[in-house]
Formats: C-alpha cells, structure tokens, sequence
C-alpha cells in the first residue's frame, strides 16, 4: 500500500463535488463518495473488472481518499492510498502457497517423484513471476492515478510525481 498525501485550497466539500462530477461520468470506473460525522469526505475509485483477463490489461488498483479539513480556513487534507486489487493477491499467494507446498512434499521425502518436483518449481515459479510482473504495473497504475486525480483538483504536476 501507498500513500499521497497534499492540501489543497479548497473546501473539503468542493473537492469532493468537483471529483463525483469528474468521475462518475467516465465508464469502467467504480466510484463512491461518503460524508463523515467530522465534514471529512472519503471516496473509493477502482476499475471494473468484468472478466477475468480483464486482470491483465486493466488497472487493478483500489484507490482510497480522504477529503478533511484543516485549522485554516479553505484549505482540505487529502489523503489517498493505493491497494492492490484483493484478486490479484489471492491469485498470486494461493499460487504461491501450492508451489511451496508441493515442493515441501518432495523435500519432506512423503513423494520423491520427479514431476511433483518439476510441478511445484514451475508453479512457484509462475507466481513469483506474477508477483515481480504486478509490482511493475502496480508502479505504473500509481501514477496514472495521480495524473488523473491532479487533473481532476487542478494540482500541480510536480504533486504527481512525488509518491
């Protein structure tokens, strides 16, 4: 998980109209905005995975916000983090957790055939390859979501880069 967090001139109340009105118009997002007890805002932005390829070619962060106010007068706290879609890491440690399990079988000496060996190298294998492949794009998905939510507050560029 990784958090952004800035202030911004504007009302916490503000910010969170500009970005349901930016937001909710655009397809293949999923967005919902909920008001506090404290007038602090909070807000989830993710994209709608329909399939299940969609994993592969889709952004597959789940984007968490909070909108509050500060001391001073017309000026919000924002604070956003970044997670990982919970179906990429069930994918990734259910495929994990069979690699090393067979390959515990074959250390343990309960099955010393060569294929459960080769089965459970290759499975493993295969999930830590998803692993190093999705903190790539996670990377990547970080900042196309900070591009699009300084677009939206009208922040500057140099806050998109700072993680």
């Amino acid at each position: 998980m990784k958090k952004w967090n800035f202030k911004i001139k504007s009302n916490p109340k503000e910010l969170g109209e500009k970005i349901e009105s930016s937001l909710n118009s655009v397809n293949g997002l999923v967005f919902n905005l909920d008001c506090d007890k404290n007038d602090s805002i909070n807000f989830k932005i993710r994209k709608r995975i329909l399939y299940p390829w969609h994993l592969f070619f889709l952004n597959s962060l789940v984007v968490n916000g909070k909108l509050s106010k500060t001391k001073i007068e017309n000026e919000s706290n924002v604070e956003i983090s970044f997670n990982q879609h919970f179906l990429w890491v069930a994918v990734i440690l259910a495929d994990m957790i069979l690699g090393l399990s067979l390959l515990i079988v074959v250390v343990s000496g309960k099955d010393n055939n060569v294929y459960t060996y080769l089965i459970g190298t290759l499975i493993l294998a295969i999930g830590v390859i998803l692993w190093i492949r999705t903190q790539r794009k996670y990377e990547q998905n970080i900042q196309e979501y900070k591009i699009l939510i300084s677009q939206v507050l009208g922040v500057q560029k140099t806050f998109a880069n700072n993680v």
